[in-house]
């Protein structure tokens, strides 16, 4: 009884299995730690932005003596507002063109992976059909010779 699903070690090609599937995957790891990278370093800059302004707001706070004082901290509190909501307006943008930048180059890397396997395929069953009917013609001469 012969299994149709065996191991055969002669057919077994390495460097289609690294075309079709681990460089298509190392690509997409490498892809995302990029992605990472760039997210972790925005959300730390942010971060470090609002830690210094609630330091540095925290900091006036202290130092107000007076009723003079108190006024001039919360006047100043309207234009600290304002610049903490244009810095949040301009570190969503920063996430959302990361956001659209891995998207995008995912969908090439996706495109591309598919073009290689299907190029792969292709290769594949021309280097199997010739293969096969390589014994065809060898039989017929075989036969024509008797």
């Amino acid at each position: 009884m012969s299994n149709a699903f065996a191991f055969d070690a002669k057919q077994f090609d390495t460097a289609q299995l690294e075309s079709i599937f681990f460089a298509p995957a190392r690509a997409f790891t490498a892809l995302s730690i990029d992605y990472t990278e760039k997210l972790v370093n925005a959300q730390l800059e942010a971060a470090k932005a609002y830690s210094d302004t609630t330091l540095a707001q925290l900091r006036s706070l202290a130092e107000v003596k007076d009723a003079e004082g108190l006024k001039s901290y919360l006047e100043g509190q309207q234009a600290v507002a304002k610049d903490l909501t244009e810095r949040l307006k301009g570190d969503a943008g920063k996430v959302v063109a990361l956001q659209q930048d891995f998207v995008q180059q995912s969908q090439k890397l996706t495109e591309n992976s598919v073009k290689q396997a299907q190029q792969d395929v292709k290769t594949a069953t021309q280097s199997e059909t010739e293969t096969t009917s390589a014994p065809k013609s060898v039989k017929e001469t075989t036969s024509k010779a008797k």
